[in-house]
């Protein structure tokens, strides 16, 4: 079923842009929450009128992102964590506890953004990816640090 986006959707596109997607996805989900619209001849003419509108709301949320990644780029976010005589730790750091110290820091950052493969089990320091927007990926420096 094809559809038209009315928001930014991480896994479809961005706004404005015509997605096929699943009926079920579409009518259970996308349609109701009014992120998108089906892909009818009169919904493109409507979209292609307010294209100058859309275009404007990409620009800013990209510029949005990008003041974020210069800030999220100097920070270096410490998480402390138990551990034992051995110097191994009692569990991993995990997206939350990033969050919880970035949010200290005063960052609001969702933690579908940030792009952690593996909870991390050692001491040290290590770089993970955050997604802000499309191809805006900055690397957040985290210090793990026994407590």
């Amino acid at each position: 079923m094809k559809v038209i986006l009315k928001e930014t959707i991480e896994s479809l596109g961005i706004i404005g842009s015509e997605v096929v997607v699943a009926r079920g996805y579409a009518r259970n989900y996308l349609l109701p929450q009014g992120k998108a619209i089906m892909a009818t001849p009169e919904n493109r003419n409507k979209m292609a009128q307010e294209r100058v509108k859309i275009d404007l709301q990409i620009a800013k949320e990209r510029s949005t992102a990008e003041e974020l990644a210069k800030r999220i780029g100097d920070v270096v976010c410490q998480v402390s964590v138990k551990v034992s005589e051995e110097g191994t730790l009692y569990g991993s750091v995990q997206v939350r506890d990033i969050i919880n110290s970035l949010k200290d820091m005063e960052i609001t950052v969702d933690k579908r953004q940030i792009l952690l493969k593996d909870p991390i089990k050692e001491l040290g320091s290590f770089k993970v990816p955050v997604r802000l927007y499309q191809d805006v990926e900055p690397k957040i420096s985290i210090e793990v640090i026994a407590d």
